[in-house]
């Protein structure tokens, strides 16, 4: 496994941690700090930007996602779907890292197999499809 995947992965897990009441917002940098010490600096560090970022701009992506899913609000989504269009839709409009959007979908996709239902690779994959095009040059 890329380490990128597993910052992708450990991100995820704290998103869903807080999106499901289980740590706060302010709490979850804090998880990552003290829970993701067995990555490198630099993975570490691309981890807690995807968490951190996340987080910060939740009241920007939120309305995006919602924009292009249709017929779905967050609420009906699961919790996993929704932080991994979150942290998807975070790392494709907002990060300064700009990674190729076509790897930050197939990341997403990945996880979604792994980590959500049958269906769910299909659906976040039509939505980052949509939410791609709000990426800045």
């Amino acid at each position: 496994m890329s380490k990128r995947r597993l910052a992708r992965e450990y991100a995820l897990q704290t998103l869903y941690y807080s999106d499901t009441g289980r740590l706060s917002t302010d709490d979850s940098a804090l998880y990552a700090n003290g829970f993701y010490n067995d990555l490198d600096a630099e993975t570490f560090a691309f981890c807690k930007d995807l968490v951190t970022g996340t987080n910060i701009n939740i009241a920007a992506i939120d309305p995006i996602i919602s924009a292009k899913a249709q017929n779905w609000t967050l609420a009906r989504m699961s919790s996993v779907d929704r932080a991994i269009l979150r942290m998807a839709t975070y790392e494709l409009v907002f990060s300064a890292d700009k990674a190729p959007a076509p790897a930050v979908i197939d990341e997403a996709i990945e996880l979604a197999k792994k980590y959500s239902t049958e269906n769910s690779g299909k659906f976040i994959n039509g939505l980052l499809d949509q939410i791609k095009k709000e990426r800045k040059a």
